[in-house]
């Protein structure tokens, strides 16, 4: 009799950690950058913090440095549940919603307190819920920070200075008009581009300190120019058809680890910016730290009116985005 018992127990054994092995859910997570840009720290902060909340019970795979495709083919990705999660800069997703194009209004935030603010509450919210109608669920936003202007050819203190210029900007619409307001020649093009700019293919490009410090632009720029013309966010989505069949304690687990690994991520992130500048100056970069702003922003005071904002519900939140950063 205790034969059998024994034998049962240890069938009921198998069968609960075979079952239990079934239930690991596994996660592909996409970015388009490598290992230690900004993307890549919250990925990977993501994946630690999940796996160890949910003892093993959640996997995740990170396939970054393009091995995906480019930021809208990862989009397309997760749309179709191809894989499950990305962390994708804000401007692709334009193509995607309308209403992401926003929070990528040039000057429209004043401070990183003021970013946290707005996007940690009811307006971060409100986009958020609105990627559902493309197929995302909209976690929360990690950062890559604010923007600024490099190029090989001269150096940029006004708009004037920038007649010209071929300037890559990322597939989004209103980058490209915001570069087309202020009289460069802006050149959509995917990422990475050192070989374009070290080709002389463009003579420039826009995006925050880390991106200078770790593609090492600093071999192939000359001229840094710190317009922080626009607060580049990223979104940190899962696919919605994913989404949906997750019990309501895992999906809350995942929304609670994204969360916390794009606070440690943007904390990381401001803490650095201090002693790049440092770098990127000793490295032979020659930075004008007070461009003439105010003639920067009248350049690009009118794109609130054109038809890139002419949707009406879009129209809407970016008044309210500008009410709420005045």
């Amino acid at each position: 009799m205790m034969k059998k018992v024994t034998i049962l127990l240890t069938i009921a054994a198998f069968i609960f950690f075979a079952g239990s092995a079934m239930a690991v859910t596994k996660i592909k997570l996409g970015v388009v950058t490598k290992p230690g840009s900004a993307q890549n720290i919250a990925a990977e902060k993501f994946k630690e913090l999940i796996e160890q909340r949910s003892t093993g019970n959640i996997k995740v795979q990170i396939f970054h440095s393009a091995s995906l495709g480019n930021e809208t083919e990862i989009l397309q990705q997760v749309q179709m549940n191809s894989i499950q999660m990305a962390i994708i800069t804000g401007g692709p997703f334009d193509t995607f919603d309308p209403m992401a194009r926003v929070v990528n209004y040039p000057f429209l935030f004043k401070n990183n307190d003021q970013v946290d603010k707005v996007l940690d509450g009811p307006l971060g919210a409100k986009l958020l819920k609105s990627l559902e109608s493309s197929g995302f669920k909209g976690l929360c936003f990690s950062e890559n920070g604010f923007r600024n202007l490099t190029n090989n050819r001269r150096p940029v203190k006004t708009p004037a200075d920038l007649k010209g210029l071929k300037i890559r900007v990322m597939a989004s619409a209103i980058h490209k008009a915001i570069w087309q307001a202020l009289g460069a020649n802006p050149t959509p093009m995917p990422w990475p581009i050192y070989t374009e700019l070290e080709q002389g293919v463009i003579d420039g490009q826009e995006n925050p300190l880390w991106v200078m410090e770790v593609y090492k632009f600093y071999e192939i720029q000359k001229y840094m120019t710190l317009t922080r013309h626009v607060y580049s966010y990223h979104i940190d989505v899962a696919s919605l058809k994913w989404w949906n069949t997750l019990e309501a304690k895992t999906r809350e687990m995942i929304q609670k680890a994204m969360v916390d690994a794009a606070v440690y991520q943007r904390k990381d992130n401001r803490s650095k910016n201090a002693a790049r500048l440092k770098f990127l100056k000793e490295k032979g970069m020659l930075v004008e730290e007070h461009p003439d702003i105010k003639a920067f922003r009248a350049k690009v005071a009118g794109l609130q009116n054109m038809d890139l904002y002419k949707d009406p519900k879009v129209h809407a939140l970016l008044i309210e985005f500008m009410e709420a950063t005045k």
